[in-house]
């Protein structure tokens, strides 16, 4: 208990007295995220202690609608859904820069705004070639 209670004056001694001591302020900020980042995982393995354990079969299977399943229930997806999900990521940053551009384009230097059309012409250079690729001509 003492251990705990001179942790806890040495951690607190910004508060008493005017002792400037390198972080103190941020004492607080450590703490709480030592607790926010231990909280998931203590929960995660107090889960698997707590938890009653009842394996059978029919818990092992998959489950359609009450329905006995047939085949397989993987499936293997076609990669044009991939290729979709990393272009739509690509573009939706593109449009975070495009935005914080627009907002600031009067005030560039011509270098910068060099910059940011080298950008978008090797953005639009790789959206091309996607389009020349006969894998995402779906989109």
């Amino acid at each position: 208990m003492d251990f705990f209670l001179a942790l806890a004056r040495t951690l607190l001694i910004g508060l008493y007295r005017r002792v400037n001591v390198l972080g103190h302020e941020y004492v607080p900020i450590g703490i709480f995220a030592l607790i926010a980042l231990s909280f998931p995982i203590l929960t995660f393995f107090a889960g698997r202690f707590f938890r009653p354990n009842n394996d059978n079969a029919l818990k092992n299977s998959t489950y359609e609608c009450g329905e006995i399943p047939v085949g397989e229930a993987h499936i293997q997806f076609h990669f044009q859904y991939y290729m979709f999900a990393i272009l739509f990521v690509v573009f939706d940053l593109v449009v975070v820069f495009l935005i914080l551009w627009v907002q600031v384009y009067l005030t560039l230097q011509v270098s910068a705004k060099v910059i940011m059309m080298l950008f978008l012409l090797i953005t639009l250079l790789g959206l091309w070639y996607a389009f020349r690729k006969e894998d995402v001509i779906w989109i």
